[in-house]
């Protein structure tokens, strides 16, 4: 299977996740209904600076390139979203992500959480905009835009991993992330299910 219809494959078995993910609801569940312009910025430094750790984590028991290119570009962003922010609560879809332990499985992870994590830059991108701070909004457009190239530069890696482990891996990712958004709306008495 080629990385794109990997990608492909991954998009269509996680549809309804990924697409509520991709909602409005996925930024209030983030910010657990706080939609004030500090609070969505420290989330962002937040996912941003997790980020950074996890795959830190990795680069340091197998070097990758890829890997390090993510460091590099999650630790510009958090700076851009709130550089003096002390990190908050986890997001579990790093807990789904540091519990992956194989080159294929990690490969595989790492390309679900550029979709998760694109989707959310999306929302912020969308948040700021209606906030009328077009150079925001523009910013977090320019991050969405880095990730994917991202997830592209994992492509050559992904070629050569084992298809089914990958896409195990991908689906542990892409549930974490939705759990955590289905059960945040819950305990905020917000419907998760329908998109908005």
């Amino acid at each position: 299977m080629e990385p794109d219809q990997f990608v492909d494959a991954v998009r269509e078995e996680n549809d309804t996740a990924l697409s509520r993910l991709g909602s409005s609801k996925a930024l209030y569940a983030l910010t657990e209904g706080e939609m004030e312009d500090d609070v969505v910025r420290a989330r962002a430094a937040d996912l941003a600076g997790y980020g950074a750790e996890t795959f830190e984590d990795w680069v340091a028991e197998a070097d990758a390139d890829v890997y390090r290119a993510a460091i590099d570009l999650l630790g510009d962003q958090r700076d851009e979203a709130d550089p003096d922010r002390e990190l908050g609560d986890r997001p579990q879809v790093y807990d789904a992500l540091a519990a992956l332990d194989g080159e294929d499985e990690r490969l595989g992870g790492f390309v679900a959480w550029t979709l998760v994590y694109g989707s959310t830059l999306d929302q912020l991108t969308g948040y700021f905009t209606g906030q009328a701070d077009p150079q925001t909004a523009s910013t977090f457009r320019g991050m969405s835009s880095d990730v994917d190239e991202l997830r592209e530069g994992a492509f050559d890696a992904l070629a050569e991993a084992d298809q089914d482990a990958a896409r195990s891996a991908a689906e542990d990712v892409i549930e974490a992330a939705y759990d955590e958004y289905f059960e945040t709306l819950e305990d905020l008495g917000v419907n998760p299910k329908p998109v908005c």
